[in-house]
């Protein structure tokens, strides 16, 4: 009979227990809404960070194709006023001078896609289809084989 009391003392304290710690903690509810609340600003943060990264890209597209259509112009300019004002002097055109500086920037460019000099002209080592020279080296005197 002592253990039906111990048990039902057990039982008793577990209840207190628990009224004490839901009465005495913070409330639970609250802290549950507090992290749902955090999950959905992160995950707005994630796609306004996701937003943003597209709004550049597009941006830059658009800028460089608005760059690509005022090269186009200014190309189309110079060579029209060039056509239109055959003898204009040079210092009077305003699109010459523009002209040769992109002309020159445009060589330097193209000098630079090539090679550099310190490059070997075709094959060379294990992939050559040549054959190897080999080269007999002179045979040892009798004063080097003693040492």
């Amino acid at each position: 009979m002592p253990w039906i009391y111990a048990l039902v003392g057990v039982l008793v304290g577990a209840v207190i227990g628990f009224a004490i710690s839901r009465f005495t903690a913070p409330d639970y509810k609250k802290q549950k809404k507090l992290y749902k609340d955090l999950e959905t600003a992160k995950f707005e943060l994630e796609q306004q960070k996701q937003e943003l990264t597209d709004h550049f890209a597009q941006s830059a597209e658009m800028l460089d194709s608005l760059g690509k259509e005022y090269t186009k112009l200014y190309q189309h300019m110079a060579k029209t006023s060039s056509e239109l004002l055959p003898n204009i002097p040079e210092q009077d055109n305003p699109f010459a001078q523009k002209v040769a500086q992109q002309k020159a920037a445009a060589s330097a460019d193209e000098s630079l896609e090539d090679a550099p000099k310190d490059y070997a002209n075709g094959a060379t080592g294990l992939l050559r289809e040549e054959k190897k020279e080999y080269v007999d080296a002179p045979e040892p005197t009798e004063e080097k084989k003693a040492s």
